[in-house]
């Protein structure tokens, strides 16, 4: 019997409600952002002591806004502490969405009946269907019993209900339990727009208040409760008119003062005119990637219609800039990610579809070739005709093509009718031969005119 005997702690300290081990280091405390397709990127959650920066470069959206709302509501489902920086916390906080049960929706403008709930939820499992991709596309009878290609990550596992709440955007969240989170100090306030003497003094305040707060919660060992910072705008006029430097400063700032406080995350947005090469110069966005530890860009297909017509499916494109590697020298999410892909061949291209009751976050793939409407399964004319009765006719129809309904483009075929010059008639046998004449019979083929008319604009114009 060996006398080397390895020393273990008995008991390990619990961890913060709503959080879990990375795996990629048990070191490393994760918490998730609302979203499981963005945990998923980032490795399984947003680790304690780490900043996330959601740019939206697209004035005519609020994508960004919308993963900060969804980073918030999950703190306060799972009983964090949710710390906003803004000019109206109140009003940003009641804008945010809740889990469905808890409250029922808004109602509608409409007068109510006792069948409009379930008129509702039909009308909510339609769009559902519609949304997914069309899986009754013939194809070989050798690949029928391969598994569906999932797009996205599957959520609502009851081991991780704790950890990731499911969200509905059309519920918000309830005033009680806003009243309720504020009075159990969950829920905290950090004005921007206050009256200050200058921009840097502005930074500083915000700063010196965030300092304060996670100071306070570390001091708290009673309940170790983790804190999430929201700043949902960034940069807006109530910040007044910030400068590169400015927004530089504060973000490397709020980095290093969440190193200081192991229990801490925080997540920014910023206005979309913020979120461009132009106003920081060259370089500008990798910059932001640098100062703070996840930075992904949000590109709505919005300013864009050529993306728009070729991926209806999405409404934009997932950058990634950096990936949260607190404890390990490579990012988690490059071994433990399923939609980036990194483990079986390349990086998958992401993109993001809001739909009416959740944010996805999926892979992006180009649909079947030819696409899945009808433009691709309807037979052709020529067949219909074939199967009517006659098959050895063939009919072109010279007048316009009929708009059959779902149809999308048609093509007009017609023939040119030309005159051949009369041919000689033969003489009797026994008449004498006649001189030969320079009429020359002409064979003229016949020409085919084929027009491409369009109903919809196409994505390339022929």
């Amino acid at each position: 019997m060996s006398a080397f005997k390895r020393r273990t702690t008995s008991k390990q300290p619990p961890l913060p409600p709503g959080t879990r081990p990375s795996p990629g280091s048990p070191a490393t405390t994760i918490t998730s952002t609302g979203i499981p397709s963005l945990d998923d990127i980032l490795g399984g959650g947003l680790p304690l002591s780490c900043s996330l920066l959601a740019l939206a470069p697209d004035a005519h959206s609020a994508y960004g806004e919308l993963v900060i709302k969804y980073f918030a509501a999950q703190g306060l489902a799972c009983g964090q502490r949710v710390c906003v920086v803004d000019a109206r916390p109140d009003s940003f906080l009641s804008e945010c969405m809740w889990t469905p049960g808890s409250i029922a929706p808004a109602p509608a403008p409409a007068l109510s009946s006792p069948g409009s709930s379930q008129s509702t939820a039909a009308d909510d499992d339609e769009e559902e269907r519609a949304s997914e991709h069309d899986t009754k596309i013939k194809i070989a009878w050798r690949y029928e019993q391969m598994k569906q290609f999932q797009t996205t990550v599957q959520t609502s596992s009851q081991s991780t209900e704790d950890f990731c709440r499911t969200f509905d955007l059309t519920c918000r969240i309830p005033d009680a339990t806003i009243s309720a989170a504020r009075t159990e100090g969950r829920f905290l306030e950090v004005k921007s727009d206050e009256d200050i003497p200058d921009v840097s003094s502005s930074c500083h305040r915000v700063l010196r208040r965030l300092s304060e707060i996670l100071s306070a919660a570390d001091a708290d060992a009673s309940s170790p409760v983790a804190t999430r910072i929201c700043i949902p705008a960034l940069g807006s006029y109530e910040w007044g008119d910030l400068s590169p430097p400015d927004v530089c400063y504060l973000l490397h700032s709020l980095r290093a003062l969440l190193r200081r406080h192991p229990r801490a995350c925080a997540a920014v947005c910023m206005p979309s005119h913020l979120c461009q090469e132009a106003f920081g110069g060259a370089g500008w966005v990798q910059k932001l990637g640098w100062l703070t530890d996840a930075s992904i860009t949000l590109a709505a297909f919005t300013a864009n219609p050529t993306l728009t017509a070729m991926f209806s499916a999405h409404h934009g494109l997932v950058h990634i800039h950096s990936l949260p590697a607190p404890h390990t020298l490579l990012p988690p999410s490059d071994k433990f990610s399923t939609l980036r892909g990194l483990t079986s061949s390349g990086e998958n291209n992401l993109a993001f579809k809001c739909m009416r009751k959740r944010l996805i976050f999926e892979t992006l793939h180009l649909d079947v070739e030819g696409g899945v409407s009808e433009r691709r399964t309807t037979p052709s004319a020529n067949a219909i005709a074939m199967e009517a009765g006659d098959e050895h006719v063939h009919n072109h129809d010279h007048g316009s093509p009929t708009n059959q309904p779902g149809s999308v483009a048609a093509v007009q075929v017609q023939l040119e009718q030309t005159q051949i010059a009369p041919s000689i008639s033969q003489p009797p046998a026994n008449a004498a031969p006649a001189e030969k004449t320079d009429s020359v019979v002409k064979k003229v083929k016949i020409k085919k005119k084929v027009g491409f008319i369009s109903v919809k604009p196409d994505l390339y114009d022929f």
